[in-house]
């Protein structure tokens, strides 16, 4: 073979790989998902993941009439991610095989923080729960309201997390660790001397150092939607659709598009809320009281119509999978008012269940007898990492490249929200 590793680079390898794994720190906070390569091969990288069922039950002892069919809705997840580190070394600066080393780490990091950052790309995005904030950051009520509003909507106890920015993070931090407290127990003395927050309100925290922010609303506040049955803006979950040509395919139940007085100045991610639309718990149906539910801007698609999730599934079209799917209860309006929460451009902090964003790792079909060096392996979390060498006999100098492969998905959008302080 015209290339090969030399021992001294099978080591680095390894070597730097154990720091790679240790760097995917939010990879450890979502699901993950395997499938063949052959698989998504044939199916264009992409494959319909399930979403959790959410069923009905009866009372009595009498279940005549009661047996319905279950809608069972699945989401595209893809592979759309193919992430690179392409270096180039001399034949002079190989004689410092520690540059070699440092290289390789540094092309680690960078693939670290690509999967990382795809992830909070992803709860950024999609989530669709909203908390509101109107002062800075200040620690256990902030995450509370996290919890209530999960907790209010059924989402699953345990396996929470949040990623707030560094100053938000921070500013948590402070508060545990503010001289009224007393010093000498572990949470106040790591608070003081590593601003480190943990658990709080049943949220494993984490801190960002490149947390994603959201301009100000701009929509104006006058603007409306029917929700009335017949202005005919909720939503039915299917399974799949059929074209005019009688083929079927599945259907992606997280958005909705919707019609509104008028889509000017709205942006893709802003927050808002809706008269009348109040969340209900996702299992018991019971309709949270004093509060409205949240949606987000996902695109904006002409002057009147605009594409939201989560959509609204009232149950106004009485169908077995409204039923089943609810997620709200609607006090009927032609001119229901829409009102934006993101009011002050700032940071994203999100925070999610477990089950609500999911990476999926792709692998490579790499020839070994091609004239390049290849090694691969899989970190302990499944991430598959390349690394290829050639050399180039006219320049005298090495080529070395780290390729990843992956996609992040957002699974349940109502399982995922964001917070946002200082919004006045």
């Amino acid at each position: 073979m015209a290339n090969s590793f030399s021992k001294e680079e099978i080591v680095a390898f390894d070597q730097v790989l154990e720091g790679f794994d240790d760097a995917l720190v939010l990879s450890r906070t979502v699901g993950k998902y395997n499938v063949g390569s052959t698989t998504l091969e044939r199916a264009n990288d992409t494959i319909w993941r399930p979403m959790p069922y959410i069923v009905r039950s009866n009372d009595g002892t009498d279940a005549t009439g009661q047996f319905k069919e279950s809608t069972q809705l699945t989401v595209p997840a893809r592979l759309g991610y193919q992430k690179n580190v392409a270096l180039l070394m001399s034949a002079t600066e190989l004689r410092d095989a520690i540059q070699e080393q440092r290289l390789g780490q540094a092309a680690m990091h960078r693939l670290s923080s690509d999967i990382n950052v795809a992830l909070m790309n992803v709860a950024a995005n999609y989530g669709t729960l909203f908390v509101k904030r109107s002062s800075a950051a200040s620690g256990f009520d902030d995450l509370a309201e996290c919890e209530a509003m999960f907790n209010e909507q059924g989402i699953p106890a345990g396996e929470r997390f949040a990623a707030l920015a560094t100053r938000h993070y921070n500013s948590m931090a402070s508060n545990l660790a503010a001289s009224t407290r007393s010093f000498g127990n572990n949470k106040s003395d790591k608070a003081y001397e590593k601003a480190y927050v943990g658990t709080v309100a049943s949220f494993e925290t984490y801190k960002l150092d490149y947390a994603n922010s959201k301009t100000a609303a701009a929509g104006g506040g006058s603007l409306t939607i029917n929700t009335l049955a017949a202005g005919a803006n909720y939503y039915t979950p299917k399974a799949t659709s059929v074209a005019t040509t009688g083929e079927a395919s599945n259907v992606d139940n997280r958005f909705q598009t919707v019609t509104v007085s008028s889509t000017t100045n709205v942006a893709a991610g802003d927050a808002f809320t809706i008269a009348g639309v109040v969340p209900v718990h996702h299992i018991t149906k019971n309709p949270v009281t004093g509060q409205l539910k949240t949606f987000r801007v996902i695109s904006v698609d002409s002057s009147t119509t605009m594409t939201i999730s989560p959509p609204i599934i009232s149950a106004q079209g009485a169908t077995e999978a409204e039923y089943q799917y609810q997620n709200c209860s609607v006090t009927g309006s032609s001119t229901a008012a829409i009102v934006f929460l993101n009011t002050v451009t700032g940071a994203i902090n999100p925070f999610w269940h477990r089950e609500a964003v999911e990476l999926m790792f792709g692998r490579y079909s790499i020839p070994r007898d091609a004239g390049v060096a290849v090694m691969n392996t899989t970190t302990d979390q499944g991430v598959e990492v390349v690394m290829q060498k050639s050399y180039d006999i006219n320049t005298m100098k090495t080529k070395y490249r780290w390729d990843i492969f992956f996609g992040a998905t957002m699974m349940q959008p109502e399982m995922c929200g964001l917070m946002m302080f200082s919004q006045t």
